[in-house]
């Protein structure tokens, strides 16, 4: 039960108020100058104490006993039916002559308020790979840039004020794009932070990864990614061809096919983006190799029983008792 914040009374003095004046013999005025009430809330409390017992001291619904101009069920059961042939609120409130207000509240109150509660939930498609290196998962998070401490530290705006360049307003900060590579059987990661996230920098990024993998004994076959531009781009898929990778693509609005690069990312901004303050993006980036080698070799991974990305190697010289 939740008291209003200005109440005087609760069920346990509301039984004190009751029992003062009904057991000890209290006065009606004496109790009420003791409860901070008026005498009109004592007697309020007295009858219904007579009436209903221990359930009368309890607070009632708010809720009128009786809405004459509330919406009668076949009208709501009207609306669940429309509502489940994809039509908009709008739509709906067009067929049955009802204010757009009240269809949008019964959406809402009903659970269909979005569109997309209309199809069933999807069952989580769990997968992994057999072997390190058969199919990695790139992505891009953009950061905006950090000049300075923020406003929250420094109490200064000065450096979020925004200018007009040829006609279009834009921030002075601007951003930065970091671009993952995560391979799906061992969680193995590696992360660099660039000024843009067009072909030339993915495909650059890529290049990289892949030696990276190399370096510790993984051989990249495929590599998959969304549909952004740069990975569409025909420079990419000839970039993918050469290195001999295949590439995959996630379904159009299904970002969950690319999951593990969107969690690694969560976890990225999490315990290193924002995990602390930093006084300008380059102290941030400074601190990205340190996190990537603990992320790596070290930080305890859910979904490798508890043991770091780096424990699924084949040629470890590291030790990771």
């Amino acid at each position: 039960m939740k008291l209003h914040g200005n109440a005087r009374t609760c069920p346990n003095s509301r039984r004190l108020l009751v029992e003062r004046v009904l057991v000890e013999r209290w006065s009606v005025t004496a109790a009420a100058a003791a409860a901070g009430v008026s005498e009109r809330t004592v007697w309020r409390w007295l009858k219904r104490f007579r009436e209903e017992g221990e359930a009368g001291l309890l607070d009632r619904s708010s809720r009128p006993r009786r809405s004459p101009k509330r919406l009668s069920q076949a009208r709501v059961a009207a609306i669940e039916k429309l509502r489940r042939l994809r039509m908009t609120a709008a739509q709906i409130a067009e067929i049955l002559e009802l204010p757009l207000s009240t269809v949008s509240a019964w959406l809402k109150r009903i659970g269909l308020g979005r569109r997309s509660r209309l199809a069933p939930p999807e069952p989580p498609n769990r997968y992994e790979r057999r072997r390190p290196g058969e199919l990695v998962h790139v992505d891009v998070k953009k950061l905006g840039r950090i000049l300075a401490a923020g406003h929250r530290v420094t109490g200064s705006r000065r450096l979020q004020r925004s200018r007009r360049v040829d006609g279009v307003l834009r921030g002075v900060a601007g951003w930065e794009y970091v671009h993952v590579c995560i391979d799906d059987h061992t969680r193995l990661a590696y992360v660099e932070v660039l000024t843009r996230e067009d072909s030339v920098s993915a495909i650059g990024f890529l290049r990289r990864a892949v030696a990276w993998f190399n370096q510790h004994g993984v051989n990249v076959e495929r590599v998959m990614s969304d549909n952004g531009s740069a990975y569409v781009s025909h420079a990419y898929a000839s970039a993918c061809q050469s290195l001999g990778l295949r590439h995959l693509r996630t379904r159009p609005y299904r970002p969950r096919t690319n999951g593990k690069a969107e969690r690694f990312i969560q976890t990225l901004l999490r315990e290193w983006a924002y995990e602390r303050i930093y006084g300008s993006s380059a102290e941030r980036t400074a601190q990205l190799p340190h996190w990537l080698d603990h992320y790596n070799f070290k930080r305890p991974h859910g979904a490798l029983g508890h043991h770091p990305p780096g424990s699924r190697l084949t040629n470890l010289s590291r030790n990771y008792n």
